[in-house]
Formats: C-alpha cells, structure tokens, sequence
C-alpha cells in the first residue's frame, strides 16, 4: 500500500511517502522562531517534491494518512481539509491518526535516549539503554495559551496503546498524568516525554521526575513516517469523520464570544 501521510499540528508541516514495499522518505519544514508556519504554501509542493523523488505518480497512492491533532487551529484546518480534498480528488481511502499518537510511536520504539542533563561524552562512553519494556511516554504539544495537550501512551499490540486520553492542560497538572494512568492498573512504568510542549514545561515535568531528552532530539517532533505506518493499519474512514481534534475551543470563537458579551454590557 502506497500511503501519503503530513501532519500540520505543531509550527512545522512534516510529510512522508510510504512505499508499497514499506521504506518511507520524508521531508519537514520547520520555520524559524516567530516566523509564520508554512503550512499553506509548503504542504502540497513538499508532498509532489517526495512523490517526483519516489517515482511515484498521484494516481499510484492507495491512501491518505493526516495527523488530525490535537495541535494548532489553523495548522489543523489546513492538513484536514487538503487531506480531505486529496482524498477526494484522487479517490483514495482516508485515515484520521492522533499526532499525540504519532509522537508517542517515534518514543515507544526508540533506544533509551540520554538525560537532557547527561553530557555527551558520559552518554557516549555508556553507550545506547536497550528499550525498556515498561517505559511510557507522556506525549505533549504545546497549546499555548499556557497550557498543553497531553495524552499517555504504552507499547502495544502493533501501535501504541493509550493509557490516558489527549486532553489540554496546565503545565501543574501535566505531572498528574503519569500517576492516573499508573492507577488504572497498578503499574510501575519509567516516564518519558516528548514534544514542543515537553521542551517548553520541561521544569514542570521533570521535577515530578518525569524524564526528557535533549532539546535537539528528534524524539521532540511529530513524524510523517509515524502518521503513515499508523494509517496503513487503520481502517479508512469517511471524510465526514476526518476533522480536527481541537480538544477545546478555537480563539476566534472566544473573541467573538467576548465581543459580542462586552456589547451587551
């Protein structure tokens, strides 16, 4: 199965092509801080860019694979809607994947990454952990706002198995993720996070004891070739159901909703 997968969640526009034959290529555009992200104008010319390197015509894909959030409202609309419009054009199956998921899916098969505060020739010299059956990882994006979205993950069968669901939180609440999802079953995992949102409320989450790697690590982004094996595996699903998982109100309804209250005063 030919798959075509982006994400547009975060202030980057990552997109990935997987091969019938399983090897994804990949390709990201990451903007400078407080530049505008490019997902409108790089999307599509990054996505025809991985397909003319590939060899692979338009009309070859299987299917469409989109990151549908939780992550930025307007970088959400845009990969929903051209992955919808694709879809559409080309007559193609369409699969929605959580980009918490899909971060979390990157950390769950990685070797132990080092300490954010080991220094490089310890961790050189220790060489790389073997991955550790009972890690966790605490996938975060940032929400701004002063808060994140967050959700709990495990390995399981194949893809990640939730073990607590994306929600949007203040960093003082991030740490009590951890310790609900142990008290589902009674567990005892290692805790790993990972994401803009891990970087930006790392104090937060490290002083529960929650452990995340360097800042340059690309553990901290959400990966295109993750949004593609996971929609491989998932069942398609109409366009209707593919919308973007704002997990709380977008800012411009707020506005409005405020200004239309300050009229009425």
């Amino acid at each position: 199965m030919i798959v075509l997968g982006f994400d547009t969640s975060t202030h980057a526009t990552a997109v990935a092509l997987r091969g019938a034959d399983g090897h994804t290529t990949q390709a990201r555009d990451d903007p400078p801080a407080g530049a505008h992200p490019g997902h409108a104008t790089r999307l599509l010319d990054m996505a025809r860019e991985l397909l003319t390197g590939a060899g692979v015509a338009w009309g070859e894909i299987d299917r469409i694979a989109v990151g549908v959030g939780p992550g930025t409202f307007t970088g959400l609309r845009v990969g929903v809607a051209t992955a919808r419009g694709l879809a559409q054009s080309l007559s193609v199956d369409l699969v929605g994947v959580s980009s918490l998921r899909a971060l979390a899916a990157v950390a769950l098969t990685a070797e132990d990454p080092p300490p954010a505060t080991e220094d490089p020739p310890v961790a050189e010299a220790r060489g790389a952990a073997p991955m550790d059956a009972r890690r966790a990882v605490l996938a975060v994006i940032d929400a701004r706002r002063g808060e994140a979205f967050a959700a709990a993950y495990e390995r399981g069968d194949g893809e990640p198995r939730e073990l607590a669901a994306p929600r949007a939180l203040p960093p003082q609440e991030l740490a009590n993720v951890p310790a609900e999802a142990e008290g589902v079953d009674g567990g005892s995992r290692r805790w790993l996070a990972v994401g803009d949102g891990a970087l930006r409320f790392r104090r937060d989450l490290e002083s529960a004891g929650v452990s995340t790697p360097p800042d340059s690590s690309q553990l901290h982004v959400v990966s295109a070739a993750a949004v593609c094996e996971l929609g491989a595996r998932a069942a398609a699903m109409s366009l209707q159901e593919i919308v973007p998982d704002y997990r709380r109100r977008p800012d411009a309804e707020l506005a409005l909703e405020g200004a239309g209250t300050g009229r009425g005063l």
